[in-house]
């Protein structure tokens, strides 16, 4: 009889984990910053069903918050086979290698994503403050005032870094007044940012 009863409470918690594991839900986890539990989530959903698209999507998600970019970027593409138009995926696959450095190819991604993703995404202000920083790193300033124009375009007030980032481009790019527009924007949101405040003094000596 005690090892009859044994058996039965192996066999009830063998199905409590078995039922925590069907409930768990990879996107709550990674809206909740667990970020390795959604990722085994999304890898255990791939055990079953290799073409989920949305594990991919989350897992990448995931490892991107995680720093882990080379594996995003590696899923990205696995996913990318399954639906090489998916948008989200696109997107990780972009900022993945846009964390590795790897310009080129994220500029082609983020071109990609920019062309398809539908106007109400929210990520596009993100795409085209990248798609900046990608010109500004291959120092092609004017195209880096374009996209970081339509950066702080999409989010005027979100974000004052990338309006310091945008009066840069336009300061490299010889446009110094506009620069001064753009410095003294992020300054307005954010007083205490140094670059800007830098960047101001410098344009205004040049335009004065």
């Amino acid at each position: 009889m005690k090892i009859q009863k044994i058996a039965l409470a192996f066999l009830l918690s063998f199905a409590s984990v078995g039922a925590y594991s069907q409930k768990a839900d990879a996107l709550a986890l990674y809206r909740a910053g667990r970020y390795a539990e959604s990722i085994a989530v999304c890898e255990a959903e791939l055990m079953q069903n290799p073409n989920n698209i949305d594990s991919y999507c989350v897992m990448c998600w995931s490892l991107i918050r995680s720093k882990r970019y080379a594996e995003a970027e590696a899923r990205a593409v696995e996913g990318r086979k399954v639906s090489s138009s998916d948008i989200r995926l696109i997107e990780s696959l972009a900022e993945a290698k846009y964390y590795l450095g790897k310009n080129n190819g994220a500029l082609e991604a983020f071109q990609l994503y920019l062309a398809n993703a539908p106007q109400n995404s929210g990520d596009i202000g993100f795409a085209y403050f990248c798609l900046g920083e990608i010109y500004i790193r291959q120092a092609r300033y004017q195209h880096a005032d374009i996209a970081l124009s339509m950066a702080v375009h999409v989010k005027p007030v979100e974000y004052a870094y990338w309006w310091t980032r945008c009066g840069y481009a336009r300061e490299m790019a010889g446009s110094n007044e506009t620069a001064l527009v753009a410095y003294n924007k992020a300054l307005e949101l954010d007083a205490s940012l140094a670059e800007a405040s830098r960047g101001r003094d410098r344009v205004s000596a040049k335009i004065n």
